[in-house]
């Protein structure tokens, strides 16, 4: 089993009695950081590639007025490979462009491409050299094939697919296909809308994966699922769509008896010490905990929760019947306070493959409508598998609840609704009458209320 410890560069190859630990000194001299924080990793054979960025060595600006920053002069992004049978590893591709405030675009995704049996590589993260490049497993010659800004990639029938866009701006906003066998690129925007009729905010692209023949793009807010090349548009369905930042992001989704298991993440990226009021938005945004993480298992049209976890799974993969998660208690954080050493505390959870086919645990969100504008839609909770289902509103005013009910059919087809009147104070709602997901609307503003659900 391959793993990163991100930030600490160091990867780590373990078999049964022993284990081998690579701290990244082919990229360059120590103290070294960094790693892969996106999951960029693909085996090939007995090959396995393992892609990210890594500061060899780190320069740690120390603290002066409340305020420490790492300089990007020595960033690499970088491409690894590992020999399985003869335990060795060797460094495929390295890139910097050396300068204090800028680097060149991570390594977001490794995508074999079995026909021209080559890597791509995606790169959003960054400010040179993004876009999706192919490299070549013997040589480590880099070629760039598309400058689209992408993180995430996936092999669908005969194209590899990339989700485009801007993660930390507007998100998602483009899929764009890689004929495998005649080098074409087919791009196509997010035109099948919204399941629930009510558009989406700020997709922020943490995987994709494919199965059914589609593309399941999972973002903040839920997942776009589709094939653009199969007559069939990129739909979106909401999911854990809470309006700050938690999202499928920073992690990764393995594949399970032919469904896709994948975490919803409440905590992976925030502002720390912000000090611009920009900031202090963003911080807001990013630092607010609706809900506790979750494992989702997709088998449609069903989508189940599974497992309730802490801050973040960092990584899935499955071992011998089991489904091995990798979590840690803080976020990748970002602003004017960085630390010289990884501040959270990781950990592993190990359960069995049966998980998915057992009662769902127990689950609760609290949604503050402050950070939400007026007719916002929130929410987009599976209830497969939970008996007592209910909602509280907090109200502070008169208003409208309307109730989105739906599921992951494919093709996706329109959400039902039924709406509520709502008086000032507490209203509960007992929804043993929904199934599927579901998700809310307010129809007036309320920045002092808020809105809780409690699952069992």
């Amino acid at each position: 089993m391959y793993f990163t410890a991100a930030f600490e560069a160091e990867a780590r190859f373990v078999r049964d009695d022993w284990e081998r630990v690579y701290g990244f000194e082919l990229v360059g001299d120590g103290p070294r950081s960094g790693g892969d924080t996106y999951n960029a990793v693909e085996a090939v054979d007995e090959y396995i590639y393992f892609g990210g960025w890594v500061n060899a060595p780190v320069i740690f600006s120390g603290k002066s007025d409340g305020r420490s920053r790492v300089f990007f002069d020595n960033k690499y992004s970088h491409v690894h490979v590992y020999d399985v049978d003869d335990d060795a590893v060797r460094l495929l591709w390295k890139e910097s462009v050396h300068r204090r405030d800028e680097w060149a675009g991570e390594v977001g995704d490794v995508v074999y491409d079995p026909c021209g049996d080559r890597l791509l590589l995606a790169r959003e993260d960054g400010h040179v050299n993004t876009g999706v490049y192919s490299l070549d497993r013997r040589t480590g010659k880099a070629e760039a094939l598309s400058h689209e800004r992408s993180l995430k990639g996936v092999v669908v029938h005969d194209t590899a697919c990339f989700g485009v866009g801007e993660n930390y701006g507007t998100g998602l906003r483009a899929v764009h296909f890689l004929d495998l066998v005649s080098g074409r690129w087919d791009r196509f925007g997010l035109e099948g809308g919204s399941v629930d009729g009510n558009g989406f905010f700020k997709p922020a692209l943490g995987e994709m994966a494919s199965a059914y023949n589609r593309v399941f793009a999972f973002v903040r807010g839920g997942v776009f699922v589709g094939n653009p090349l199969n007559n069939e548009p990129m739909t979106f369905i909401r999911l854990f769509d809470f309006h700050n930042f938690y999202a499928p992001f920073r992690t990764n989704s393995i594949v399970l008896g032919g469904g896709l298991l994948i975490p919803f993440n409440a905590h992976h990226d925030a502002v720390y010490a912000a000090s611009t009021e920009e900031a202090k938005e963003y911080s807001l945004y990013t630092n607010t905990i609706t809900a506790p993480s979750v494992l989702v298992y997709f088998t449609p049209p069903m989508a189940k929760v599974v497992g309730v976890y802490g801050a973040r799974i960092t990584s899935v993969e499955k071992l011998r019947g089991k489904v091995v998660l990798a979590a840690d208690t803080t976020p990748n954080a970002g602003g004017p306070m960085v630390t010289p050493y990884d501040s959270g505390e990781k950990d592993f959870v190990v359960v069995d493959e049966s998980r998915t086919q057992e009662p769902p645990p127990a689950f609760s969100f609290t949604q503050p409508l402050s950070s939400m504008p007026a007719s916002s839609t929130f929410g987009g909770i599976p209830l497969y598998g939970y008996r007592d289902k209910i909602l509280e509103v907090h109200a502070t005013r008169q208003n409208k609840l309307t109730i989105y009910e739906y599921d992951l059919s494919l093709p996706p087809l329109p959400a039902t609704s039924d709406s509520f009147p709502v008086k000032e104070g507490r209203n509960v709602f007992d929804l043993s009458s929904f199934s599927g997901v579901v998700s809310f609307r307010l129809d007036e503003a309320d920045p002092r209320g808020f809105v809780r659900m409690y699952l069992s």
